[in-house]
């Protein structure tokens, strides 16, 4: 079955092509400086009624007028079928446009990552007729970016980093950051963007939870009064639920946007946060969170002249 994981894991490429060149540099293959990318069919499908298709297809072309196919494959798990299937994409490539094609792997965990890398052999025990040796991006090879700064240098690749590492350990780390990096660019366009290809890249891991969690929290702290579901969450717990429910989800809205904006909130300001009952005083401690640039500024009553 066709996921949306699978399909943002390859169909990025076609996108955005400029994501070709740090993947490139990682795996160590030249790359032409200034290509030019051009998406072509990926049926590659004889006159016999055997249906074949690749994820994705590229022709990258050079200045200088050479150039090369680059099949792109997402692999979610090991499947031993795959290695007849593209031994026969790279040769029917070849035959067809007379150019050298190459197969890109896209992974995303560290075991199917190597699998992936095969080589592949075809033949006898004692004799290859053919050997297919993919280039893989997975877990393994693709950093975890994890500095704003550095993440609103390519945004592109740094969404790729974070669907590539979705099921790894440090993945709320690389989530958090690029949502700060986000919202600092003060774009809505390219923030809605870049969270909806994530969120699509996640499929339905846990980190897609977690994804979900601090774009809601961003939107209103990067983008207030404009109607987010977030907004819409919060304003909807002035009216309906317990009291005490009520006081539990307003405070962990409060820590939890402190510690977006990279606030440290100690254990006494954390423990006044969660113990407090009184719907008015939460309310007023969340409008201060926005601004505040430490926590016990949450409770001066001195912040109310100048709000």
């Amino acid at each position: 079955m066709v996921t949306s994981q699978h399909e943002v894991s390859h169909r990025i490429f076609q996108q955005q092509p400029e994501l070709l060149t740090p993947v490139f540099r990682i795996l160590g293959v030249p790359l032409p400086e200034k290509p030019s990318v051009e998406v072509i069919t990926p049926d590659v499908t004889e006159t016999r009624p055997l249906e074949r298709w690749i994820d994705t297809l590229l022709r990258i072309s050079a200045p200088d007028g050479s150039a090369f196919l680059l099949a792109i494959e997402a692999q979610m798990r090991r499947d031993p079928d795959k290695a007849a299937s593209w031994g026969y994409y790279l040769s029917y490539l070849h035959s067809k446009y007379n150019i050298p094609a190459l197969l890109l792997v896209v992974c995303q965990d560290k075991a199917t990552s190597a699998w992936a890398m095969g080589p592949f052999r075809m033949g006898l025990s004692d004799w290859t007729a053919l050997s297919v040796h993919p280039m893989v991006v997975g877990p393994g090879n693709v950093p975890m970016i994890t500095d704003p700064e550095e993440i609103a240098q390519d945004f592109t690749f740094a969404a790729f980093s974070a669907v590539t590492h979705g099921r790894s350990p440090g993945h709320k780390a690389i989530l958090e950051a690029l949502v700060t990096a986000l919202g600092s660019t003060g774009n809505r366009k390219t923030f809605d963007h870049y969270w909806q290809l994530v969120d699509a890249g996640l499929g339905d891991i846990p980190a897609r939870a977690a994804w979900k969690d601090l774009i809601f929290m961003a939107a209103d702290i990067y983008f207030p009064g404009q109607g987010t579901l977030a907004e819409e969450k919060y304003l909807e717990g002035k009216e309906d639920g317990i009291a005490e429910g009520e006081a539990k989800g307003k405070a962990e809205a409060i820590l939890s946007l402190l510690e977006l904006r990279g606030i440290p909130t100690p254990d006494d300001a954390r423990e006044r946060v969660t113990t407090c009952t009184d719907l008015d005083t939460l309310d007023r401690w969340f409008g201060r969170a926005l601004k505040v640039t430490d926590a016990d500024a949450l409770f001066a009553e001195a912040a109310d002249q100048s709000e």
